[in-house]
This record gives structure tokens, C-alpha cells and sequence, in this order.
């Protein structure tokens, strides 16, 4: 019998191992996504207690301790932070097959030194072990991210963001981490909402540019983009139901928009025609500017009605969408490619059952002006554990330039999440290793450390245009 998560965790041979050990384990780690809170860095929170950076907003935990019948108030309810602690502590003993429960004991080892199980048994000496180390200056905000071997990281952010708070760290030259913004634009699209008319009041107000009509949308964009790049931004991200492809005319998307801010809905083809000219709008400034863009879909949001009226949105009532659209998919990079205009992409879908076909459009738009242009992106969400990552390197391996991929992203808004880049990288190097121990692959380790040091951290940084300074 293996021991539980020691040194080998994960990697089944020598090969794996030394890939690891000699590679992977002390290469820095560029977070490209996340959804971390800037001001929290600035000002170098220091938690607490360890419910507050464990479980405060982690909808992923969430779903978990529901799916053990525990009363919300546990949860996102109103019970103490040991309460909510214990409950979790409980839980976790029955997680068994979950990523969670490895990721969880990884952030225990990584951070607080504790190499023993966390359950209900152990609850109590954990939660005084933990609160302890936590109250040590070594184990605020920006130290945790030091000790993560972090050396840039993007956060999520909408155009309307004043970045007051990337503005100050960058004026900080006691922290030599850089924080960039990403750029999020959900808000300005979304036509459907309730909230969209209100929201484009706010985007004339930090714009400037009255906002009457779609080409006013795109002018207050573009001045938006332009401050979004003097703050160092090359990185857009989309959250998309699914991949829509409906051209219409500009007479038509005029129209569709004065009927919105006229104050009345439109139809379901009307949405989907106003977002198809309002992506193919911004993946042409992306191209101008440079920057990558992300689009992240096959997710069905807020599913449970009560809930979200109570608690809001990203509180763990989220879905994997069935809708495949690989056909829409290709349609909207060839309507962008055919101009030249096409950006640097990343493809995530939350379907693991899409990893096919995204390998198969990849190849359809690969040109000489970047390593793999076309990305698929690292398994997401309901897929970043051990089978949906191996699922979607295999997949790339298959039908697409493995070596290229751009690797592990934290997605997260806890600053104990980067110990899912060594989850990532044990898997990786593993996959690798075994490949290699069964003759489908050469002990040639000059070229698996370029491999595995370019998946972990050097492939991210030449893509997305960092400051090859940071190369290791």
C-alpha cells in the first residue's frame, strides 16, 4: 500500500518522478485567470481564522457539504466560522473521489505544514493548528502568493472598473508580484438582463461617450480597452451560455438595441444576433490590441430559482450545458480569420464531452504568427480533477499540439488555490512518465524539460506577450 499523498503522490513511476521532481516542482506559476480579489492584495489581508480563506465564496465546497444534507446555514448562513469549519471538517471524511479532498490535504501540507487527515475526528486540532499559523505575518495575502512561487498573476475585471486597486499595488514597489487586469465585458453584453440598460449608464459615466446606440457601445468600449491596456491588460475573458453564431445586419443590431433601451425585451434570436456582433466587434479589437481572448461556455447558470434569489449568483447552483456548438464555433473564428482578424484564442468548454471537437477546430485556424493560436484551455470547473485533466491533455495529445498548451490556470478566489498547479503538474508529469516507461515516447529528457517546463510556465508567458524576464 501506497502511503496517503506523500512525496510520490500521484506519480506512479521513476520516469513521472523525475519529471517532476527535476522539472515541474520548483517552476514558478503564472496565473493567467483568476478571480482573486486585487484589493485584498494591496492591502495584505490577513485572515482570521481558516473558514475565511477556505471556505468563504468556494462554491465548489459548497455543493459538496449540501450534497451531505447540511442546513444552508452552515454554509452561506448566519452559524459562527468554527461551526461552518466543523461541518466542513466532517464532510471532508466522506469525500472520497473528490478533488476536493486532495486539494484540500495539498493546501494543509503546502501552507500550514499539517500532513495528517482533516475529518471530524481531527476537526478540532486542525481548526486551533491552522488559526495559529494563520495569525503569523508570513501567512497574509501577499505571502501566501510568495510562497506559491507566483510571479504574475490576472485578475477579472469589468470595463467600468475604476482598477483603483491595480493602480496602487503597481505604484507598491514593496511587492514583485505583478497584478494585471483582465478584461470581462459580460455586462455589456448581455443584452437579456435586467440590469443591462442601468449598466450602460455606468459605462457612459467612466467612458464619457454617451451610449444611444451600438456604435456608442463599441466607442465606449474601445476607451475603456485603451485604459484596460496603459494598466498592462492583453487578456479578455468571456462567460458565454454557449458559442452563438447569428449574423444580422448593422440596420438590425441598431434596431435590436433601441429596443432594449426603449425598455423592452428582445426575443431569444434577437439576443443571440446582438451578441454574435457584439463578440465579433471585440475579437476584432483583441486582434488590433494584441491580446488573448478567452472564452469560457457550456455552462447553464443559476438553475435553482430559490436559491438564487436568496443568495445570488456563483453560490453552486451551476450546470454542464449538453449544447455542443462546434459548428457555431468554427463559423465565428472563420467569420473573424477570413478579415485576418482573428486573435489569439482559448477554448474552454465546461462539456468534457466537447474536448473532440475543440481539438478538431483548433487545427482548422493554426498559422505561423503564434505556437498554437488556437488553444484548447485547461479542463474547467466541473472538470479540474484527475480524469478531466488527463481526458483533455489526452484529447489535445491526440488531434493537437500538446507541447504548445498553455497549461494550468487557478480560476479561483482563494489564495490557497495554487496547490492545483501541482495537482496539474503531478498529473502531467505522470501522463508524460508513463508514456515515456511504455516505449511511446523517448527517455529524451532535454526535450521533456522544455516540455514540461514550457506546459507548467514558459508557453503562458510567450503567448500572452508577458516580460520574457520572467522565463525560466
Amino acid at each position: 500500500m501506497k502511503p496517503f499523498m506523500d512525496k510520490n503522490f500521484l506519480l506512479s513511476n521513476e520516469t513521472a518522478q523525475k519529471l517532476y521532481f527535476d522539472y515541474a516542482a520548483n517552476t514558478p506559476i503564472l496565473d493567467y485567470h483568476c478571480h482573486i480579489n486585487p484589493q485584498e492584495i494591496y492591502e495584505d489581508r490577513q485572515f482570521e481564522n481558516i473558514t475565511q480563506v477556505w471556505l468563504g465564496g468556494d462554491h465548489y465546497k459548497w455543493r459538496f457539504i449540501r450534497s451531505c444534507g447540511v442546513d444552508e446555514s452552515y454554509i452561506t448562513g448566519n452559524a459562527s466560522d468554527k461551526e461552518k469549519f466543523m461541518k466542513w471538517a466532517w464532510c471532508l471524511g466522506k469525500a472520497i473521489g473528490n478533488p476536493l479532498f486532495h486539494w484540500s490535504h495539498l493546501e494543509l501540507q503546502k501552507y500550514f505544514g499539517y500532513h495528517g487527515v482533516l475529518n471530524q475526528k481531527t476537526a478540532e486540532e486542525v481548526w486551533d493548528f491552522c488559526n495559529q499559523k494563520l495569525s503569523d505575518p508570513s501567512m497574509s495575502v501577499r505571502n501566501l502568493i510568495r510562497q506559491s512561487n507566483v510571479t504574475l498573476i490576472c485578475t477579472t475585471d469589468d470595463p467600468a472598473d475604476s482598477l483603483i486597486w491595480h493602480q496602487k499595488i503597481a505604484a507598491d514597489d514593496t511587492f514583485d508580484v505583478q497584478v494585471l487586469p483582465a478584461w470581462r465585458p459580460d455586462k455589456a453584453m448581455n443584452i437579456e438582463k435586467p440590469a443591462f440598460p442601468e449598466y450602460l449608464t455606468t459605462l457612459s459615466q467612466v467612458s464619457g461617450v454617451h451610449i444611444h446606440t451600438f456604435a456608442d457601445l463599441c466607442k465606449a468600449l474601445c476607451v475603456r480597452m485603451d485604459f484596460f491596456s496603459s494598466m498592462g491588460c492583453c487578456v479578455s475573458d468571456h462567460a458565454l451560455e454557449y458559442v452563438m453564431y447569428a449574423p444580422a445586419s448593422p440596420e438590425e443590431i441598431d434596431a435590436i438595441f433601441e429596443k432594449r433601451l426603449a425598455g423592452n425585451d428582445v426575443t431569444r434570436q434577437e439576443e443571440l444576433k446582438f451578441k454574435t456582433a457584439f463578440m465579433l466587434f471585440v475579437g476584432k479589437e483583441y486582434a488590433k490590441r494584441g491580446w488573448v481572448m478567452q472564452l469560457h461556455y457550456g455552462c447553464k447558470r443559476d438553475n435553482n430559482t430559490s436559491r438564487f434569489e436568496k443568495l445570488g449568483p456563483d453560490t453552486g447552483y451551476d450546470c454542464i450545458n449538453n449544447y455542443a456548438p462546434s459548428s457555431e464555433m468554427a463559423d465565428f473564428l472563420n467569420a473573424l480569420a477570413k478579415t485576418d482578424e482573428l486573435p489569439k484564442t482559448i477554448l474552454y468548454s465546461l462539456n468534457p464531452n466537447d474536448n473532440q471537437a475543440i481539438g478538431t477546430i483548433l487545427g482548422c485556424f493554426q498559422d505561423s504568427s503564434a505556437v498554437a493560436k488556437i488553444q484548447q484551455g485547461s479542463a474547467w470547473w466541473f472538470n479540474d480533477h484527475k480524469t478531466g485533466m488527463q481526458d483533455q491533455m489526452i484529447s489535445l495529445a491526440n488531434l493537437g499540439n500538446l507541447s504548445g498548451f498553455v497549461g494550468m490556470l487557478t480560476d479561483s478566489r482563494s489564495f490557497l488555490s495554487y496547490t492545483r498547479h501541482d495537482y496539474f503538474r503531478r498529473i502531467l508529469c505522470n501522463l508524460l512518465g508513463t508514456w515515456v516507461e511504455n516505449g511511446e515516447y523517448p527517455d529524451d529528457y532535454e526535450t521533456l524539460e522544455e516540455i514540461v517546463k514550457g506546459i507548467c510556465y514558459n508557453n503562458a508567458i510567450n503567448y500572452f506577450g508577458f516580460d520574457l524576464d520572467l522565463q525560466k
